[in-house]
């Protein structure tokens, strides 16, 4: 099969209004989930229209300033808010706090860094949340050179959204995460969730004193849902759509550390994430009893 590179957007190529990237669910082949990525200087501010749409507004690197209206209630005028988010110094320095906006809000991004906005569309409203940093929860996930640490501050059980799923993992330099390859591709009561995925990447070096040329690799290939096939070296600020097959691995290269951030909805009855696993490669996991973490995980001891 020929590669079908159209999947996988270098940084930049996506660019429009004063973002970095953007993907919407009215874009080609797209329908359930949407990303924004900016970076903003001082004095600089980004503007979230008012439309059917929840999002998740996550820093990436700096602090945020976010001032928002929810939707007003029959005669009563919407109300303006502001909140700060203290954000962090990298992606690398532990998680970050994060605002939930419910359908039909309208927001503006103030500060200086770079931050990202996952979307669904819904008219489902629920409230604005705040998830602060100390309240996001860590999960250190797989075992020897599968391990990874994931930030579950948008999932099921943590964040109360009618259709977003969101959540970002940090795999040390060498290791694989997306592991075993997997997919959530059609609706199988309690064992299956069809969700559009989005992977958002950003790669560093391992040491401060190299720069280097951070990149990672990833992979999808077809199941019966549909055919896709991808290999692809991916950096920061390159983001790869999945709308079907199995996906993974992502794969840190030796020297340098992978960030990606996924977001995930679908049009199932229930807001899930059940995975099936390549049944080729899921022996994997009974693996992964005897191997022990990853020691140089997790990250984020530093204190903002």
């Amino acid at each position: 099969m020929v590669q079908d590179q159209s999947w996988v957007h270098p940084r930049g190529t996506l660019a429009t209004g004063g973002w970095e990237g953007v993907v919407r669910h009215s874009t080609a082949r797209w329908s359930h989930t949407g990303l924004r990525i900016a970076e903003l200087a001082g004095g600089e501010s980004l503007s979230l229209p008012a439309e059917p749409v929840e999002r998740i507004i996550v820093p990436l690197s700096g602090r945020f300033t976010v001032r928002y209206r929810e939707p007003g209630a029959g005669s009563v005028a919407a109300a303006e808010h502001e909140v700060a988010l203290a954000g962090r110094a990298s992606v690398f320095s532990g998680p970050s706090d994060v605002l939930y906006l419910g359908s039909g809000s309208s927001a503006a991004v103030h500060g200086v860094g770079r931050f990202a906005v996952a979307e669904a569309p819904t008219s489902v409203q629920r409230p604005t949340q705040l998830i602060a940093r100390g309240e996001v929860p860590v999960e250190l996930r797989g075992s020897g050179q599968a391990s990874r640490q994931v930030h579950n501050f948008g999932v099921p059980g943590v964040l109360d959204a009618a259709r977003l799923i969101v959540c970002e993992v940090i795999t040390p330099g060498g290791n694989w995460s997306s592991y075993p390859p997997h997919k959530h591709d059609e609706h199988v009561d309690g064992m299956e969730s069809e969700l559009e995925e989005i992977y958002y990447f950003e790669a560093a070096a391992v040491r401060d004193d190299v720069h280097g040329d951070p990149f990672g690799l990833f992979s999808s290939y077809s199941s019966p849902a549909g055919e896709i096939d991808i290999n692809a070296m991916v950096r920061t600020g390159d983001i790869a759509l999945v709308p079907h097959g199995f996906h993974g691995p992502a794969v840190a290269a030796p020297g340098y550390d992978l960030y990606y951030l996924n977001v995930m909805a679908g049009p199932g009855p229930e807001r899930a994430w059940n995975i099936t696993d390549d049944p080729h490669h899921a022996w994997v996991r009974e693996s992964w009893n005897e191997q022990e973490m990853d020691s140089r995980l997790p990250f984020g001891t530093e204190k903002e």
